[in-house]
């Protein structure tokens, strides 16, 4: 989890009355309400509203999610192409979901207008990796300024409205998370602390900077997505009336440009690029970096038979040294059982290079991962044979 913050009035102690401000009104309290991970196991949060954030006037059923899981009749690598892909909704109901199994879903998401009504996720924690745009991401526990190539870590359960700047063109890649997403345990060591030699520190994860109250007694609308399941809930009044907060349960951003790529005089495995973790799926961030240094190095990644795991690229920024005919915006998938590695001539055109700009963002699951209708409509159906010069 990210460190421990504290912001805003708190009391000096946990589960004690916490006075109102004059001015505020209320039962003369400020209502606590404790975010917590595996029941009381794990990290949580303790925050101060103004009123109960209990208080529902109202609830109804609100359709669900659409995720139409196809089976392939062939076991086969895809390159889909996302750069020119509609605009359309905002930035929960234009998200365009192209693969998915029990841990994982991923989409993309190109808004067409901007976020009105409050979201929820309640059962997945999600990193939206911000391919283009900046703004603010609006939650109880302040502001999070958000900009280009931020991954947006945000906790289940935690309602935000994600706010572009005008005259931005938003564009994301979404990563829904059935189990918590973490830092990689082997990144800390005994005492929580990110370990001297990881790719980043406690200095490169952003947290929100300040408290800001909406004391609103006002009925306010929240979509909440369970599964596939989406309800509106009207609360009684606005959710964001926090006064403070402390905790290791909260959104923060990390950017990718702040990955430090370890390097060696061979080329390292994808292991040294990982950025995060959850059950069933490693991100894993591939940053511009100083290429191999051994005078016979093969400065491509080489052939693979990821026989337990379906790796999926996503290319952000530069030119890819391994591969032909990808551009900004494209997913690779290649599934266990097939090898893949280098295109032809990849080699060769890499001898003399010395470093990379590569920026590209890869998710590794252990189950494998099926298509959406939307994936396969995207689909390049030569690309299984774009390996034979």
């Amino acid at each position: 989890m990210p460190p421990y913050l504290r912001l805003g009035s708190i009391p000096r102690k946990r589960h004690i009355a916490h006075p109102q401000q004059p001015g505020f009104k209320g039962e003369g309290i400020h209502y606590e309400e404790v975010v917590t991970l595996a029941g009381f196991s794990r990290a949580y949060s303790l925050v101060y509203h103004l009123r109960p954030p209990t208080r529902v006037t109202r609830l109804e059923p609100a359709g669900t999610v659409a995720l139409d899981l196809g089976e392939e009749a062939t076991l086969r690598h895809h390159h889909f192409k996302t750069r020119a892909i509609p605009r359309m909704g905002d930035p929960i109901t234009g998200r365009m979901a192209l693969l998915g199994n029990e841990d994982v879903v991923l989409a993309r998401c190109r808004p067409a207008k901007p976020q009105d009504e409050l979201f929820r996720n309640a059962d997945a924690d999600e990193v939206l990796f911000v391919h283009a745009g900046r703004g603010t991401l609006h939650t109880m526990f302040g502001p999070l300024p958000f900009r280009e190539f931020d991954y947006i870590v945000i906790p289940r359960c935690t309602t935000y409205r994600l706010a572009f700047e005008p005259g931005s063109a938003p564009d994301l890649l979404l990563i829904e998370a059935k189990g918590n997403v973490t830092i990689p345990a082997r990144y800390l060591n005994p005492d929580g602390q990110l370990r001297l030699g990881s790719p980043y520190s406690e200095r490169d994860l952003h947290g929100p900077r300040e408290t800001t109250v909406i004391d609103l007694e006002q009925e306010t609308t929240v979509l909440v997505k369970d599964g596939r399941r989406l309800t509106r809930y009207t609360l009684a009044s606005h959710p964001f009336d926090v006064v403070g907060w402390d905790g290791m349960v909260y959104p923060y951003t990390f950017n990718a440009d702040d990955f430090e790529p370890i390097t060696g005089t061979v080329h390292q495995p994808p292991p040294v690029q990982q950025t995060f973790e959850a059950p069933g799926f490693v991100v894993c961030t591939f940053a511009p970096r100083l290429l191999d240094t051994h005078p016979e190095a093969i400065k491509v990644p080489y052939a693979h038979s990821n026989v337990q795991a379906d790796e999926v690229l996503y290319y952000v920024r530069g030119r890819f040294g391994s591969r032909r005919g990808v551009e900004e915006a494209s997913i690779t998938l290649h599934p266990r059982g097939i090898p893949h590695g280098p295109h032809p001539g990849t080699i060769a055109a890499s001898r003399d290079l010395q470093r990379t700009d590569e920026l590209a963002v890869m998710v590794d699951t252990v189950r494998p991962l099926r298509l959406t209708r939307e994936a396969l409509n995207l689909d390049d159906p030569s690309y299984p044979l774009s390996w034979v010069d």
